[in-house]
C-alpha cells in the first residue's frame, strides 16, 4: 500500500487531536501511523532527497493545511491542538478534503498565494506545462508555504526577540563583517526610537540605525511614523536608517523615503522580511539541494 497523499491526512490528524490537549510533532505522527495501521515499509519509505520519509513530509504539509483553515493552530512551539472549527469539521460528517477547507477564506487567501501549481497534479498529463516549468513552479509553492510558516513563528516572538532577531538578520547578510560586537540591540527603556545598530566599519565611522515594528501583519506602517524613525535618526546625527516591519508600508510612507535628502532610509515589508530570512538561512535549514543539469551540446559535436 502507498503512502497516502497529504490531504488524505487530514481528518486523521484532527482525529487524533480531538482529546483537546496539546500534542507535539512527533506525537501526532505517531498516533497517526497507529491509527491508519502503517506498516515499517511504508514509514520508512523516503522521499527522492533521500533526507525526509515521504510519510513525515505529507503529514507535515496537512499540518500547514489544517492551520492555514484554522482548524488547528499551535499556541507555543512545535505543539499543536484543535480549534472549535476543527471539531465542526469533525463533528459535520463531511470529507476533510481541499475542497472543504476551501470555505476558509484564511485558507483561500493562502491557497490563491501558493497553489501555482497542486503538488498532487505535477504528473497530470494534461498540463501543458514543461517539466522545467512545472518544477519551477512546485518550487516557488514550496518557498511561499515557507514563508508563510516563517511569518507565524515571527509573531511569535518577544518584541526583544523580534528586534534581536533583525540584528542577527543584518549581520547574516554580511553587514559589520569582521567587526567585533557589529550589532547591538538597544535598551528598551531608553531606546530613543532606535531598536538596533550595525557598525558598518572598524572604527564606527558609518552605522546603520534600525527601527523594527512587530506589527500585525494586516496592519499598515504610514508617513508619520517614518518621519518619527527620521527624527530619531537626526538626533543621533545618523544618515542610514532601516525600517523593518511585518506589517505593509503605505504608499504615502513608500514615496516619503524614497525623496528624503541627507537621509537615506530603506524600508522592508513582512514579505522582503521573510524573503532575506529564507535567503540567508536564518529561522530556516536547507532541506535538499537538486542540481538540474542539460545535455552539452559542444562536447558532442567536438571530436572524440
Amino acid at each position: 500500500m502507498a503512502v497516502p497523499k497529504f490531504f488524505e491526512f487530514f481528518e486523521v490528524f484532527l482525529q487524533v487531536l480531538a482529546d483537546g490537549k496539546l500534542h507535539s510533532a512527533r506525537e501526532v505522527r505517531s498516533m497517526i501511523a497507529e491509527s491508519m495501521q502503517m506498516t515499517e515499509t511504508e514509514l520508512s519509505e523516503m522521499l527522492p532527497s533521500g533526507r525526509q520519509t515521504t510519510f513525515g513530509n505529507r503529514v507535515m504539509w496537512a499540518r500547514t493545511y489544517l492551520n492555514k483553515a484554522g482548524l488547528i493552530e499551535t499556541p507555543s512551539r512545535g505543539r499543536y491542538c484543535i480549534t472549535e472549527e476543527g471539531r465542526k469539521a469533525l463533528s459535520s460528517g463531511e470529507s476533510i478534503d481541499l475542497k472543504y477547507l476551501e470555505r476558509y477564506e484564511s485558507f483561500k487567501e493562502f491557497h490563491r498565494a501558493t497553489a501555482s501549481v497542486r503538488l498532487d497534479s505535477v504528473a497530470d498529463d494534461a498540463n501543458d506545462e514543461s517539466p522545467m516549468e512545472m518544477l519551477e513552479a512546485a518550487f516557488r509553492q514550496v518557498n511561499a508555504t515557507l514563508a508563510s510558516e516563517l511569518m507565524d513563528e515571527v509573531m511569535k516572538l518577544t518584541p526583544a526577540e523580534f528586534e534581536t532577531m533583525v540584528v542577527k538578520l543584518l549581520l547574516q547578510m554580511g553587514y559589520g563583517n569582521g567587526i567585533d560586537d557589529a550589532g547591538v540591540v538597544t535598551q528598551q527603556s531608553n531606546d530613543g526610537g532606535i531598536d538596533g545598530i550595525i557598525k558598518e566599519d572598524q572604527l564606527g565611522f558609518s552605522s546603520i540605525y534600525i527601527q523594527a515594528k512587530q506589527w500585525a501583519l494586516d496592519q499598515t506602517v504610514g508617513k508619520p511614523e517614518i518621519q518619527k524613525f527620521v527624527g530619531a535618526l537626526q538626533g543621533q546625527q545618523a544618515q542610514k536608517g532601516l525600517f523593518i516591519t511585518t506589517a505593509k508600508f503605505s504608499s504615502g510612507a513608500l514615496q516619503y523615503a524614497e525623496n528624503l535628502l541627507g537621509v537615506k532610509i530603506v524600508l522592508v515589508d513582512g514579505t522582503a522580511l521573510t524573503r532575506l530570512m529564507i535567503k540567508h538561512n536564518l529561522g530556516v535549514s536547507i532541506e535538499h539541494i537538486y542540481e538540474i543539469k542539460r545535455l552539452d551540446n559542444d562536447f558532442f559535436s567536438e571530436e572524440l
